[in-house]
């Protein structure tokens, strides 16, 4: 389910990911984009995270079919980048601010919402609690297909930040 971005002269509204959100109309923000994780991305010097999923930390480790550990969110940034490398240029659409005052924007390349791909593959999670579960259904693929983190075992990306100075928080299939 690709998202359907409406732009009119005071609202931005947000609608076919289940969002129902709208906002202040700002201008989009388009450029080529570069990968700072799984679920951030910077245009033109601006840090942006895609609104309602969220990705493992470069340094969280995962189990995968085997057993065998591996560093999920860093292969979660190679996907985001070999996705975004052939769709330039990216589009997003801010709906909000994060605590870090980073834009949180639904972003799209190639016509595609990129944060959907991301949990399609596997290499995300819809984040209900700033999602509305827009992205439960790309995430019952992924489960369904054993794709990404789903072939093996993971600590879910915001659980394993609250514990990430423990040791290595890995749980079954993730939920």
């Amino acid at each position: 389910m690709a998202a359907l971005l409406q732009r009119c002269s005071t609202l931005v509204v947000i609608a076919g990911v289940g969002l129902g959100a709208s906002v202040a109309c700002a201008e989009p923000i388009l450029g080529r984009a570069s990968v700072i994780d799984g679920d951030t991305i910077e245009i033109h010097g601006q840090r942006i995270r895609f609104n309602g999923i969220d990705a493992p930390e470069s340094k969280q480790l995962c189990l995968d079919a085997q057993g065998k550990k591996y560093r999920c969110g860093q292969k979660a940034s190679f996907a985001l980048a070999g996705f975004l490398e052939g769709r330039q240029p990216t589009t997003c659409i801010e709906v909000d601010r994060d605590r870090y005052r980073r834009v949180v924007a639904v972003c799209t390349a190639g016509g595609v919402d990129i944060a959907e791909w991301m949990v399609k593959q596997g290499h995300a999670l819809d984040w209900p609690e700033y999602s509305n579960g827009a992205y439960a259904s790309a995430q019952e693929a992924a489960r369904g297909g054993k794709r990404g983190m789903w072939a093996g075992s993971f600590a879910l990306p915001w659980e394993w930040r609250r514990h990430s100075d423990a040791a290595p928080l890995i749980s079954g299939a993730g939920f």
